[in-house]
């Protein structure tokens, strides 16, 4: 705004709101810092975490990484409000179709983002010889309207899920000894770097 208005820039920026772009990226932000914090308490049970990973190749990047006995959890934090629900579509006639909705809107494509993600972590993995390290999709919703019971779900292999139901799985019993949590986490430290 500045540079197309050098001499009114600073006064139209004064007095214009942000915009939504603006305003939805810093709410996020928010959102994923709040999660951020929520599972360094589990740290003292051997679960490890890498927070804002990039993308090789990519713009994008990865909220949080966490590994424990019970595998490598890729966690896409969202700050939305409303229910979240699984709805389904079609069946006899026409092919069965789920869809994500938060408070009404379609957030299907959130999912596709993450089963993406999880495929990075993957690839990762299994560049650093450990392809049978389980990896999981999680959309965490901080500060969604969910049930007070129930209410959790998985869609196309990603769980939908609020913070502290993602520390009960953190917590999980697993098949991973602590020597192969350690290892899952350097390997994904080492080829996902910080954003």
């Amino acid at each position: 705004m500045r540079a197309a208005h050098p001499r009114l820039g600073g006064l139209i920026l004064a007095l214009s709101d942000d915009p939504q772009s603006t305003t939805a990226w810093a709410r996020g932000a928010r959102g994923e810092e709040l999660l951020g914090s929520a599972p360094n308490g589990l740290t003292d049970r051997g679960v490890r975490l890498l927070h804002d990973r990039r993308i090789p190749r990519s713009r994008a990047n990865i909220d949080h990484i966490a590994v424990a006995a019970s595998g490598v959890h890729v966690v896409d934090a969202k700050r939305y409000r409303g229910r979240p629900a699984l709805r389904v579509e079609g069946g006899i006639l026409r092919p069965r179709v789920e869809k994500l909705v938060v408070g009404g809107r379609n957030c299907t494509a959130l999912v596709a983002g993450v089963q993406k993600q999880v495929g990075v972590v993957r690839d990762a993995l299994a560049a650093a010889g450990m392809d049978d390290v389980p990896v999981h999709g999680v959309l965490c919703f901080v500060d969604a309207d969910w049930p007070l019971i129930g209410g959790s779900f998985v869609t196309g292999g990603v769980a939908v899920l609020w913070p502290k139901k993602l520390s009960e799985r953190l917590r999980a019993e697993g098949t991973l000894d602590q020597a192969a949590v350690d290892a899952a986490h350097r390997a994904l430290a080492g080829a996902l770097p910080p954003a």
